[in-house]
């Protein structure tokens, strides 16, 4: 019935002139993230037939990182970015919430998090002249290591790379040298040694980078966390009300094509990962304490600093 009446609309409103939307992501095209750019350029094309066209580009495109790609968005380099939540925390500290530690661990946890708190999204990249389109979920954050992870006396000195503030500060209370930077530049330092493990669920082309170094991986069930595609609200609202309606069409089916991605997406990661010589391994019960202690200590810190407004989503998905 949608389908039919946005091709009504098309019929019974003159044809738009092309509009071309710039993407970006710090992620490798086979990546979660880069998947549900693939998947929303599809849609979009079909469903505007061809009126809105997505380009996107991956692997950090002109140097755009998570961190930097709302302003990208604000500023009019992009139309359309792809960020991971976690590393937006200066913008507003809900982006901090999916990946707040062993909080929500499964696919249901994670998409139950996700509709509490999704008001609360769309209202801070409101607050930055932008739309929600769609949250793409990550398998569960394991470290990659170099050597096995025996114990919690392998945590310390361990040089980790982290993904966000909230994971370095768990890791480094657990006793490693974490140090936060872009996916896309844990590679060379891997390859130089600086850095020896890296926090990270290593989906799709992110973990064949990772295994050239990396040959184990403790799946401590970290987080699920949460990368959010969000396009300019003054580009959506330069489209007519029929392509307005195409694209939050395109994005919702999107949204759920993520999701559905993830019910099998760790045990094919996993297949693929052993198939290439790494080792999946379970943390010890010593291993888990350390992270365990470390992580409510930090989600007690953040409830703590947020607003009450904030604080209350956290209760409501605990509820």
């Amino acid at each position: 019935m949608r389908s039919l009446l946005l091709t009504l609309l098309f019929l019974t409103h003159p044809a738009a002139a092309q509009t071309i939307w710039r993407a970006a992501t710090e992620y490798p095209a086979t990546a979660m993230p880069g998947e549900g750019l693939a998947t929303f350029a599809r849609l979009l094309n079909d469903k505007t037939a061809g009126q809105v066209q997505l380009q996107p580009r991956y692997d950090a495109p002109d140097g755009l990182r998570s961190a930097s790609i709302p302003a990208a968005v604000q500023n009019g380099q992009i139309e359309v970015g792809d960020a991971f939540a976690g590393t937006l925390a200066a913008l507003d500290p809900i982006f901090q919430l999916s990946s707040l530690p062993f909080l929500a661990t499964t696919q249901s946890e994670a998409w139950t998090l996700y509709q509490v708190a999704k008001p609360a999204y769309v209202q801070a990249y409101a607050a930055l002249g932008q739309r929600l389109l769609y949250a793409t979920p990550w398998p569960a954050s394991g470290i990659w290591s170099r050597n096995p992870l025996t114990g919690s006396e392998a945590l310390q000195g361990l040089a980790l790379r982290t993904y966000d503030k909230t994971s370095t500060n768990v890791m480094r209370a657990a006793g490693a040298n974490a140090v936060e930077f872009s996916f896309a530049d844990a590679m060379p330092k891997l390859k130089d040694g600086s850095v020896t493990a890296v926090l990270s669920s290593g989906d799709g082309g992110a973990g064949r980078k990772l295994w050239e170094y990396t040959t184990h991986f403790t799946a401590i069930g970290y987080a699920m966390p949460l990368s959010f595609t969000t396009v300019s609200e003054q580009a959506y609202q330069a489209l007519p009300p029929p392509l307005r309606l195409a694209v939050d069409s395109a994005a919702a089916e999107t949204e759920t094509a993520q999701w559905l991605l993830l019910t099998r997406r760790t045990e094919r990661n996993y297949a693929t990962m052993r198939g290439n010589g790494v080792s999946i391994e379970q943390p010890g019960e010593a291993l888990t304490a350390a992270l365990s202690q470390a992580g409510t200590a930090e989600t007690a810190a953040w409830k703590a600093k947020v607003n009450p407004g904030t604080a209350a989503i956290l209760d409501s998905y605990r509820r």
